[in-house]
């Protein structure tokens, strides 16, 4: 079996990034072109390599191509996020009942708000994945591979990467809020893009210390995972704003979505705590560290 594209020890920087940028661009390709599937599982595929695309992108000296790049591929997403936000708001309802029924919703009201989640879902996924937005998908695939096989990354040095590491952990750290029970949704959202990202960077560096390796990335996965679950109620919330699909059962929603994101927001804070909690110079010097003992016998495993 092939080892997974990530920066390994003996290895060259500059072209291992090249074949970690294939590997994902190889992967929308995949879900585009492989087996027939169900549209959902095709634009949750997509959108997950276009996230660890951005990610990459991120710590790559390529000037003003790499921020129309990550442009290019945000304004992608975007287009497919129509039934995403719907499943989100359909795992926020399973969210919401996950210890049981709910007080003051029924069994019909969650049948009936659950259809009306589907409704929307299917509707956008028709929408988004046709074979127009399918052949631009796969043009921006074949186009990001030609410009892949251009870069000129060969003086690219380990020092470089993890200092764009550390400033990408810097930056979700700053984002950490002084008083969770007082940020915003829209703050919550912004540390999540931040933790998706550093997620996605640290798979990078993976094969550097596997095993502790493999639980920062879980740590900082259960990290996503909390804040995405008080995220999909926020798009629960909006939908039943009035006028919205979901407005019949504003008065019953709220109060359970309200003591749910508290709950997640708690358990952020702890997660947030564990994953940021050295200094970024701290960070960058333990990576390089590890870099410079790659050649150690008694390197950790």
């Amino acid at each position: 079996m092939s080892k997974k594209p990530a920066l390994y020890p003996r290895q060259a920087v500059g072209s291992s990034l090249q074949h970690v940028a294939l590997g994902i661009l190889g992967e929308a390709r995949s879900a585009l072109e492989g087996p027939p599937k169900a549209d959902a599982v095709t634009i949750h595929d997509v959108r997950k390599a276009i996230k660890r695309w951005r990610a990459l992108l991120r710590l790559l000296p390529l000037g003003d191509d790499r921020l129309r790049l990550r442009i290019e591929a945000r304004d992608l997403a975007r287009n497919l996020g129509g039934s995403r936000d719907a499943q989100s708001a359909l795992d926020a309802l399973n969210d919401l009942l996950e210890d049981g029924p709910r007080d003051g919703l029924s069994a019909r009201s969650i049948e009936t708000i659950t259809s009306r989640l589907e409704a929307i879902k299917l509707s956008k996924e028709r929408i988004q994945l046709n074979a127009k937005s399918r052949t631009r998908l796969m043009t921006w695939v074949g186009s990001a591979e030609d410009e892949v096989a251009q870069w000129e990354l060969e003086a690219m040095t380990f020092p470089e990467v993890a200092a764009s590491l550390a400033m990408a952990y810097r930056k979700a750290q700053r984002l950490i809020p002084g008083n969770w029970t007082l940020a915003t949704p829209e703050e919550i959202h912004e540390l999540r893009q931040r933790v998706v990202e550093h997620r996605y960077q640290m798979e990078l560096v993976e094969p550097l210390w596997p095993r502790m390796g493999r639980t920062w990335i879980e740590e900082a996965q259960r990290l996503r995972t909390r804040l995405g679950q008080y995220q999909d109620l926020t798009l629960l919330t909006r939908l039943a704003e009035p006028h919205q699909s979901l407005a019949p059962w504003r008065s019953r929603l709220s109060p359970l979505i309200a003591q749910r994101q508290a709950e997640h927001v708690a358990a952020g804070a702890r997660m947030a705590a564990r994953v940021f909690a050295e200094p970024p110079k701290a960070f960058r010097r333990r990576l390089e560290a590890l870099w410079d003992a790659n050649g150690s016998k008694a390197l950790p495993k």
